[in-house]
């Protein structure tokens, strides 16, 4: 059985495969340069997704406004454990905080958001067990950027099924996140 909150994802070992969905302004751009550069805002947060479906279910399959490109950004595990043990959950947790006001400061003085949402379902479909979400902001986002991306490609052609009518879904499997940092986000098996 799925842990209700695990982190799932396609990693090899040294990176990890992150999802976003962007403008062809911002997308076209970063694919071709291979890396994030403007008109990429290093000054927001900006929301990275391990899970595929999650990714599709967020973005419409690629027909919101502003999220007509999906992007699979692999980084460095290094990098993407790093910001873990950074982050400090969007909501207060009893079990993950001592107390409402620990968590508040967890959250002031984090550069680095963790929610989690219902997983989905190709259809979109909530699912019994959560997916996570990263958001990067601050000094973490330049890291992101100029440190832990080794790779970008827009995946959007891919998208939606094959001519059998089958639906190629990337192969995720359980992340092995270190104990401490599994404890800091709230995340289980």
């Amino acid at each position: 059985m799925t842990p209700f909150r695990q982190v799932r994802a396609v990693y090899d070992e040294h990176t990890i495969v992150v999802y976003q969905a962007f403008s062809p302004v911002i997308a076209g751009p970063a694919v071709a340069a291979g890396r994030f550069v403007p008109p990429f805002g290093m000054s927001r947060m900006t929301w990275i997704k391990p899970s595929f479906l999650w990714m599709m279910y967020r973005c419409g399959w690629a027909t919101k406004p502003g999220q007509e490109r999906v992007l699979a950004i692999r980084i460095t595990r290094t990098g993407f454990e790093d910001a873990l043990a950074q982050a400090a959950l969007t909501a207060f947790e009893p079990g993950t905080y001592p107390s409402r006001e620990a968590w508040q400061a967890a959250l002031g003085s984090s550069p680095v958001r963790v929610q989690w949402d219902p997983e989905r379902d190709p259809n979109g479909s909530p699912l019994a067990w959560r997916s996570v979400q990263i958001g990067l902001s601050g000094e973490i986002v330049r890291r992101y950027v100029d440190e832990w991306t080794v790779g970008i490609e827009d995946i959007t052609p891919t998208l939606g099924p094959r001519r059998d009518g089958t639906m190629p879904l990337p192969a995720e499997r359980p992340y092995p996140l270190p104990e401490q940092i599994g404890k800091r986000i709230g995340a289980e098996g």
